[in-house]
């Protein structure tokens, strides 16, 4: 099954390098005719959007940067849902949890048919695009929380909650990257449709997570636990974030598991472990 992967960042790399017959295309998703000309070029019959803006250095850069921001998170996904269509390629769509503020209208957390929240003008565009994709029967949008990897990166939460002096410990869903990558390919050989929320069972807290960088990464670590409503009113944030719990029960009526964080992430945990220690290791590092 040809697989063509648009978005050269952090998640999109990783399902090129490891879904069969994945391709990667850095063409600009906004582009109608180079997308078009990809997916043709590429024989595609499943294309994977992993292409966005998130913001650099983090998200509050959406809040000043409204146009690129609808035009790639909006615009770019639609000219990839229509080019995709006329391709007759299934296309899976990297969604974002963050369109969910708080606790969740019945137990167990937010459900994929739940009407969402958003708050930040990101995750407004990241729920415009679910709200316009979804209903397209060749189109699944799959939405993840705070993703976790072995990979020492800038975009994985372990790097991202390591690097930051205050920490606002809260209670969230994650996704654990090597366990989305199965679920994207699985999805994508069903042809399945829809929204999915693709996280791992189960809940994290911050300080859970640095209890643990502490224990096996680096015993020295050191950092101050804030509250939720502290991020903004110390400026360290321009927009209130998103913390929420997410269930799946469109991929458990699928049969496709994601193993419980717990379990995921002490393996991730310790090969994030011997990645920093082999990156030291590295001439020049």
């Amino acid at each position: 099954m040809s697989t063509l992967v648009f978005g050269a960042g952090f998640l999109g790399r990783r399902f090129a390098r490891e879904l069969p017959l994945a391709t990667l295309s850095t063409v600009d998703i906004t582009d109608r005719d180079a997308v078009a000309a990809a997916i043709r070029g590429a024989r595609a019959e499943v294309v994977i959007n992993a292409a966005g803006k998130t913001g650099r250095p983090n998200v509050d850069w959406c809040e000043t940067h409204r146009g690129p921001t609808w035009r790639s998170n909006v615009l770019g996904a639609l000219e990839l849902a229509e080019a995709c269509e006329a391709a007759g390629a299934h296309l899976v769509h990297v969604g974002s949890g963050c369109v969910f503020y708080g606790p969740s209208p019945s137990p167990g957390g937010w459900r994929e048919d739940d009407p969402a929240n958003p708050i930040s003008y990101y995750s407004r565009s990241k729920y415009a695009a679910d709200l316009l994709l979804a209903p397209l029967p060749h189109v699944a949008v799959v939405r993840i929380r705070m993703p976790v990897d072995a990979a020492v990166h800038p975009r994985n939460l372990i790097t991202k909650l390591a690097g930051y002096a205050q920490v606002v410990d809260v209670e969230n869903s994650v996704t654990v990257v090597d366990d989305l990558v199965g679920v994207v390919a699985a999805l994508a050989a069903r042809r399945a449709s829809g929204v999915f929320h693709a996280t791992n069972p189960g809940t994290l807290r911050h300080r859970d997570l640095l209890a643990l960088y502490r224990q096996v990464v680096d015993p020295s670590h050191r950092c101050e636990l804030i509250g939720e409503g502290e991020l903004v009113a110390r400026g360290l944030a321009a927009a209130p974030r998103s913390n929420c719990v997410l269930a799946s029960p469109r991929l458990d009526g699928l049969g496709l598991a994601m193993r419980p964080v717990g379990v995921a992430l002490a393996d991730v945990m310790s090969r994030y472990a011997a990645d920093l220690r082999a990156r030291a290791h590295q001439p020049g590092a």
